[in-house]
Protein backbone atom coordinates (compact mmCIF):
# COMPACT_ATOMS: atom_id res chain seq x y z
CA UNK A 1 0.00 0.00 0.00
CA UNK A 2 1.09 3.47 -0.75
CA UNK A 3 0.92 5.91 2.24
CA UNK A 4 0.41 9.47 2.15
CA UNK A 5 2.07 9.54 5.75
CA UNK A 6 4.00 13.31 5.10
CA UNK A 7 1.30 15.51 6.24
CA UNK A 8 1.36 17.99 9.14
CA UNK A 9 -1.96 20.16 8.59
CA UNK A 10 -3.82 16.67 7.78
CA UNK A 11 -4.64 13.90 9.76
CA UNK A 12 -6.73 10.86 10.52
CA UNK A 13 -6.88 10.75 14.62
CA UNK A 14 -9.06 8.10 14.64
CA UNK A 15 -12.18 6.36 12.97
CA UNK A 16 -15.06 3.93 14.37
CA UNK A 17 -18.62 2.65 13.13
CA UNK A 18 -18.58 4.53 9.96
CA UNK A 19 -17.10 7.59 10.62
CA UNK A 20 -13.24 8.88 10.74
CA UNK A 21 -11.99 11.86 13.27
CA UNK A 22 -9.93 14.03 11.19
CA UNK A 23 -7.73 17.13 11.53
CA UNK A 24 -7.87 19.57 8.62
CA UNK A 25 -5.08 22.20 9.73
CA UNK A 26 -6.90 23.83 12.95
CA UNK A 27 -10.43 22.11 12.61
CA UNK A 28 -11.53 18.77 13.69
CA UNK A 29 -14.21 16.98 11.66
CA UNK A 30 -15.87 13.81 11.53
CA UNK A 31 -17.05 12.53 8.20
CA UNK A 32 -18.36 9.41 6.96
CA UNK A 33 -15.80 6.50 5.35
CA UNK A 34 -17.38 3.17 4.17
CA UNK A 35 -14.36 1.70 5.08
CA UNK A 36 -14.50 2.16 8.43
CA UNK A 37 -16.67 -1.44 9.14
CA UNK A 38 -15.28 -1.71 12.84
CA UNK A 39 -16.86 -0.62 16.09
CA UNK A 40 -14.26 0.53 18.30
CA UNK A 41 -14.77 2.63 21.51
CA UNK A 42 -14.57 6.44 20.68
CA UNK A 43 -11.89 7.58 23.47
CA UNK A 44 -10.44 10.62 21.85
CA UNK A 45 -12.46 13.49 23.62
CA UNK A 46 -12.34 15.29 20.18
CA UNK A 47 -15.28 13.27 19.07
CA UNK A 48 -17.58 14.73 20.94
CA UNK A 49 -16.47 18.11 20.14
CA UNK A 50 -15.49 18.29 16.42
CA UNK A 51 -16.02 21.97 14.56
CA UNK A 52 -17.82 19.94 11.72
CA UNK A 53 -19.95 16.87 11.27
CA UNK A 54 -21.28 15.06 8.01
CA UNK A 55 -24.30 13.22 9.31
CA UNK A 56 -25.22 10.73 6.43
CA UNK A 57 -28.61 9.81 5.72
CA UNK A 58 -30.64 6.40 5.92
CA UNK A 59 -32.61 8.01 2.35
CA UNK A 60 -29.22 8.80 0.85
CA UNK A 61 -26.73 12.04 1.06
CA UNK A 62 -26.89 13.72 4.12
CA UNK A 63 -25.96 17.28 5.69
CA UNK A 64 -23.04 18.87 7.26
CA UNK A 65 -23.64 20.19 11.11
CA UNK A 66 -21.16 22.97 11.98
CA UNK A 67 -19.77 23.95 15.33
CA UNK A 68 -17.58 27.30 15.17
CA UNK A 69 -15.91 26.33 11.56
CA UNK A 70 -15.28 29.06 9.41
CA UNK A 71 -16.63 28.60 5.75
CA UNK A 72 -13.61 28.16 4.40
CA UNK A 73 -9.89 27.88 4.89
CA UNK A 74 -6.51 26.84 3.60
CA UNK A 75 -3.91 23.98 5.02
CA UNK A 76 -0.40 23.14 3.47
CA UNK A 77 1.31 20.52 2.21
CA UNK A 78 5.08 20.85 1.45
CA UNK A 79 5.23 23.82 -0.70
CA UNK A 80 1.45 23.77 -1.20
CA UNK A 81 -1.73 25.98 -0.44
CA UNK A 82 -4.94 24.51 -0.84
CA UNK A 83 -8.44 26.35 0.10
CA UNK A 84 -11.05 24.26 1.88
CA UNK A 85 -14.88 24.48 2.01
CA UNK A 86 -17.18 21.91 2.98
CA UNK A 87 -20.03 21.37 0.29
CA UNK A 88 -22.30 18.59 -0.20
CA UNK A 89 -21.76 14.81 -0.35
CA UNK A 90 -19.45 15.22 2.75
CA UNK A 91 -16.33 16.62 0.72
CA UNK A 92 -14.22 19.76 1.91
CA UNK A 93 -12.51 20.47 -2.18
CA UNK A 94 -9.34 17.82 -1.38
CA UNK A 95 -8.19 14.35 -1.18
CA UNK A 96 -5.52 13.88 1.29
CA UNK A 97 -4.50 10.45 0.66
CA UNK A 98 -3.27 11.49 -3.09
CA UNK A 99 -0.15 13.13 -1.57
CA UNK A 100 1.02 9.85 -2.03
CA UNK A 101 1.20 10.16 -5.51
CA UNK A 102 2.02 13.82 -5.97
CA UNK A 103 4.95 12.95 -4.32
CA UNK A 104 5.90 9.82 -6.65
CA UNK A 105 5.38 12.10 -10.12
CA UNK A 106 6.51 15.11 -8.47
CA UNK A 107 9.80 13.10 -7.85
CA UNK A 108 9.96 11.83 -11.56
CA UNK A 109 9.32 15.47 -13.07
CA UNK A 110 12.32 16.66 -11.14
CA UNK A 111 14.53 14.29 -11.72
CA UNK A 112 13.79 14.37 -15.30
CA UNK A 113 14.14 18.53 -15.04
CA UNK A 114 17.57 17.92 -13.55
CA UNK A 115 18.99 15.88 -16.37
CA UNK A 116 17.59 17.99 -19.24
CA UNK A 117 16.92 21.22 -17.76
CA UNK A 118 15.56 22.88 -20.87
CA UNK A 119 13.14 20.48 -21.49
CA UNK A 120 9.50 21.11 -21.42
CA UNK A 121 7.83 18.44 -19.71
CA UNK A 122 3.81 18.76 -20.74
CA UNK A 123 1.49 17.05 -18.34
CA UNK A 124 -2.32 15.93 -18.83
CA UNK A 125 -4.02 16.28 -15.90
CA UNK A 126 -8.47 14.71 -16.44
CA UNK A 127 -11.07 14.82 -14.05
CA UNK A 128 -8.54 17.08 -12.35
CA UNK A 129 -11.20 18.59 -9.78
CA UNK A 130 -9.24 21.62 -7.55
CA UNK A 131 -6.38 20.80 -8.84
CA UNK A 132 -4.29 19.02 -6.41
CA UNK A 133 -2.32 16.95 -8.97
CA UNK A 134 -1.68 20.02 -11.39
CA UNK A 135 0.26 22.03 -8.36
CA UNK A 136 2.16 19.00 -7.52
CA UNK A 137 3.10 18.77 -11.31
CA UNK A 138 3.41 22.87 -11.39
CA UNK A 139 5.60 22.96 -8.16
CA UNK A 140 8.16 20.29 -9.89
CA UNK A 141 8.06 22.45 -13.06
CA UNK A 142 5.96 20.89 -15.82
CA UNK A 143 3.59 22.44 -18.38
CA UNK A 144 0.02 21.57 -17.14
CA UNK A 145 -3.08 21.09 -18.74
CA UNK A 146 -5.98 20.85 -16.12
CA UNK A 147 -9.32 19.43 -17.38
CA UNK A 148 -12.67 19.17 -15.94
CA UNK A 149 -15.96 19.46 -16.74
CA UNK A 150 -17.17 21.44 -13.65
CA UNK A 151 -16.47 25.00 -14.19
CA UNK A 152 -16.75 25.67 -10.21
CA UNK A 153 -14.03 23.15 -9.72
CA UNK A 154 -11.72 24.71 -12.39
CA UNK A 155 -12.38 28.20 -10.84
CA UNK A 156 -11.28 26.42 -7.44
CA UNK A 157 -7.97 24.96 -8.91
CA UNK A 158 -6.95 28.65 -10.11
CA UNK A 159 -7.40 30.10 -6.40
CA UNK A 160 -5.67 26.70 -5.02
CA UNK A 161 -2.56 27.80 -8.00
CA UNK A 162 -2.60 31.37 -7.21
CA UNK A 163 -2.13 30.25 -2.80
CA UNK A 164 0.84 28.49 -3.93
CA UNK A 165 2.52 31.12 -5.69
CA UNK A 166 1.79 29.25 -9.14
CA UNK A 167 -0.60 32.60 -10.77
CA UNK A 168 2.15 32.73 -13.75
CA UNK A 169 3.13 28.93 -13.60
CA UNK A 170 2.11 27.61 -16.93
CA UNK A 171 -1.06 26.40 -16.96
CA UNK A 172 -3.98 25.92 -19.08
CA UNK A 173 -7.43 25.41 -17.70
CA UNK A 174 -10.25 23.73 -19.40
CA UNK A 175 -13.47 22.97 -18.42
CA UNK A 176 -14.88 20.13 -20.97
CA UNK A 177 -15.51 16.55 -21.13
CA UNK A 178 -12.43 14.81 -20.84
CA UNK A 179 -12.94 12.27 -23.56
CA UNK A 180 -14.08 15.08 -25.84
CA UNK A 181 -11.05 17.24 -24.88
CA UNK A 182 -8.89 13.86 -25.36
CA UNK A 183 -10.12 12.91 -28.64
CA UNK A 184 -9.88 16.55 -30.37
CA UNK A 185 -6.13 16.68 -28.53
CA UNK A 186 -5.14 13.62 -30.64
CA UNK A 187 -6.76 15.07 -33.88
CA UNK A 188 -4.58 18.68 -33.15
CA UNK A 189 -1.73 15.98 -32.93
CA UNK A 190 -0.52 17.72 -29.34
CA UNK A 191 1.04 15.19 -27.03
CA UNK A 192 1.95 15.11 -23.98
CA UNK A 193 5.03 13.29 -21.52
CA UNK A 194 2.50 12.36 -19.13
CA UNK A 195 -1.17 11.59 -18.20
CA UNK A 196 -3.12 11.76 -14.88
CA UNK A 197 -6.42 11.21 -14.46
CA UNK A 198 -8.69 10.60 -11.26
CA UNK A 199 -12.26 9.36 -13.26
CA UNK A 200 -15.36 9.35 -11.25
CA UNK A 201 -17.52 6.38 -10.66
CA UNK A 202 -20.19 7.96 -12.24
CA UNK A 203 -20.57 12.03 -13.87
CA UNK A 204 -21.83 14.02 -16.71
CA UNK A 205 -20.24 16.55 -18.79
CA UNK A 206 -20.67 20.09 -19.38
CA UNK A 207 -23.38 19.16 -22.08
CA UNK A 208 -24.43 16.25 -20.38
CA UNK A 209 -22.23 13.61 -21.57
CA UNK A 210 -22.24 10.48 -19.42
CA UNK A 211 -19.63 8.57 -18.07
CA UNK A 212 -19.91 5.39 -15.75
CA UNK A 213 -16.39 4.51 -15.16
CA UNK A 214 -17.05 0.54 -15.15
CA UNK A 215 -18.37 0.82 -18.89
CA UNK A 216 -15.27 4.01 -20.31
CA UNK A 217 -12.31 3.72 -18.13
CA UNK A 218 -10.96 0.89 -20.46
CA UNK A 219 -11.32 2.69 -23.51
CA UNK A 220 -10.84 6.16 -22.23
CA UNK A 221 -7.12 4.83 -21.15
CA UNK A 222 -6.35 3.24 -24.27
CA UNK A 223 -7.85 7.05 -26.28
CA UNK A 224 -5.44 8.51 -23.64
CA UNK A 225 -2.55 6.79 -24.94
CA UNK A 226 -2.98 8.40 -28.50
CA UNK A 227 -1.55 12.01 -26.94
CA UNK A 228 1.51 10.20 -25.20
CA UNK A 229 4.68 11.23 -26.67
CA UNK A 230 7.16 8.64 -28.26
CA UNK A 231 9.02 8.62 -24.82
CA UNK A 232 6.38 9.17 -22.09
CA UNK A 233 7.45 9.32 -18.13
CA UNK A 234 4.50 8.38 -16.48
CA UNK A 235 0.89 7.58 -16.94
CA UNK A 236 -1.34 7.63 -13.68
CA UNK A 237 -5.08 6.33 -12.72
CA UNK A 238 -6.81 6.49 -9.31
CA UNK A 239 -10.05 5.10 -8.78
CA UNK A 240 -12.12 5.01 -5.35
CA UNK A 241 -14.61 2.70 -6.98
CA UNK A 242 -14.77 -0.76 -4.85
CA UNK A 243 -15.29 -2.63 -7.99
CA UNK A 244 -11.47 -1.71 -9.64
CA UNK A 245 -9.30 -3.38 -7.66
CA UNK A 246 -5.22 -2.26 -8.05
CA UNK A 247 -4.83 -5.75 -9.91
CA UNK A 248 -7.61 -4.23 -12.33
CA UNK A 249 -5.39 -1.10 -13.09
CA UNK A 250 -2.35 -2.79 -13.18
CA UNK A 251 -3.76 -4.90 -16.31
CA UNK A 252 -5.39 -1.68 -18.34
CA UNK A 253 -1.87 0.02 -17.76
CA UNK A 254 0.23 -3.43 -19.19
CA UNK A 255 -2.30 -4.03 -22.40
CA UNK A 256 -2.43 -0.15 -23.20
CA UNK A 257 0.60 1.74 -21.94
CA UNK A 258 3.66 -0.75 -21.48
CA UNK A 259 2.89 -2.70 -24.19
CA UNK A 260 3.47 -0.41 -26.17
CA UNK A 261 6.11 1.64 -24.08
CA UNK A 262 8.00 -0.51 -22.16
CA UNK A 263 8.15 0.71 -18.18
CA UNK A 264 7.12 -0.74 -15.34
CA UNK A 265 3.53 -0.78 -13.96
CA UNK A 266 2.71 -0.73 -10.69
CA UNK A 267 -0.45 -0.94 -8.89
CA UNK A 268 -1.24 -0.88 -5.19
CA UNK A 269 -4.12 0.23 -2.48
CA UNK A 270 -3.66 4.00 -1.48
CA UNK A 271 -4.36 4.94 2.11
CA UNK A 272 -3.40 7.09 5.59
CA UNK A 273 -1.87 6.23 8.87
CA UNK A 274 -4.66 6.50 11.60
CA UNK A 275 -2.84 8.35 14.87
CA UNK A 276 -5.00 6.48 17.55
CA UNK A 277 -3.92 3.19 16.63
CA UNK A 278 -1.43 2.88 13.84
CA UNK A 279 -3.98 1.24 11.34
CA UNK A 280 -3.91 2.13 7.31
CA UNK A 281 -7.64 3.74 6.53
CA UNK A 282 -7.44 2.34 3.15
CA UNK A 283 -8.55 4.95 0.50
CA UNK A 284 -9.15 3.70 -3.28
CA UNK A 285 -6.18 2.59 -5.09
CA UNK A 286 -3.64 3.89 -8.19
CA UNK A 287 -2.69 2.02 -10.94
CA UNK A 288 1.11 3.72 -12.26
CA UNK A 289 3.23 3.46 -14.96
CA UNK A 290 6.53 4.92 -15.44
CA UNK A 291 9.20 4.40 -17.70
CA UNK A 292 11.73 3.94 -15.66
CA UNK A 293 12.03 2.68 -11.73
Amino acid sequence: MWLADSWKDYEVIDTSNGEKLERWGDYILVRPDPQVLWDTEKADKRWKKPNGHYHRSNKGGGEWEFFDLPKEWNITYKDMVFHLQPFNFKHTGLFPEQAANWDWFGDIIRREKEKNPEKEIKVLNLFAYTGGATIAAAKAGANVTHVDASKGMVTWAKENAVLSGLSEAPIRYIVDDCVKFVEREIRRGNLYDAVIMDPPSYGRGPKGETWKIEENIHPFVKLSTGVLKENPLFFLINSYTTGLQPAVLSYMLGLEVQSKHGGIVRAEEIGIPVTSNKLILPCGASGRWSSQL
